[in-house]
């Protein structure tokens, strides 16, 4: 399958190198492969890297069929209940700026400037984890060093994230540790970090616009 759109990012190492190995061997994995071709790079198509204002790391997408569609996080605007995971965003989000998205869809905040992006791209149905040895921890770790030619904000939640701060280049950048939003992990750290207000005042004292962390994904 061609690539998408995804713009700069298309000039990445990562895509003359890794992708094309990447790409053979998700051909041949017989398996339910989520998200859809389609979305597998939505994270990157909504989000230039001259728009990058803030990056999110996730780890790979939902493996429940119907729900990940190409953003670390996100899950389709029909999706009920909420993954656990984003569910403890959304707590954290309200104890912090006291409002959330209508919807688990967070393309509204990736049309802002928010990157979320998944450090493995692709899931067999059903099986975390089971594309984590296919190689597309490179591209993350170049979208890092990328994205930091300029002044960035980065959140990373779990140690996974946080091991991948070294491909952040030195700049006046926002780093935020925390623990990981998910249930096993969350009260160890990520409740009460307030993450979402944090970023808003260093964009806010860098003279840029903030987040709307509350827009719903349908907003232009």
């Amino acid at each position: 399958m061609a690539l998408p759109d995804i713009g700069a990012w298309r000039d990445l190492d990562f895509f003359a190198s890794d992708w094309p190995g990447i790409e053979a061997a998700i051909a041949q994995d017989d398996r339910d492969i989520l998200p859809p071709q389609v979305q597998r790079f939505a994270a990157l198509q909504l989000t230039q890297p001259e728009n990058t204002r803030v990056v999110i790391l996730g780890q790979d997408p939902y493996p429940t069929p119907g729900h990940a569609h190409g953003l670390a996080f996100s899950v389709e605007p029909d999706v009920t209940p909420l993954p656990r995971s984003l569910l403890n965003i959304f707590k954290e989000m309200q104890d912090d700026i006291g409002a959330v998205p209508t919807t688990g869809d967070l393309r509204g905040w990736a049309r802002q400037g928010v990157l979320l992006l998944n450090t493995v791209l692709s899931v067999p149905a059903g099986e975390a984890h089971g594309h984590k040895a296919l190689g597309w921890q490179a591209l993350a770790h170049q979208v890092l060093e990328k994205t930091a030619d300029k002044p960035t904000a980065y959140i990373l939640w779990g140690k996974p994230a946080q091991a991948l701060a070294d491909h952040i280049r030195p700049g006046d950048h926002l780093v935020i540790k925390s623990a990981h939003p998910s249930p096993l992990s969350a009260s160890r750290g990520f409740f009460g970090s307030k993450p979402f207000s944090a970023v808003n005042t260093w964009l806010k004292n860098r003279g840029e616009p903030v987040i709307d962390w509350a827009r719903n994904s349908e907003a232009e």
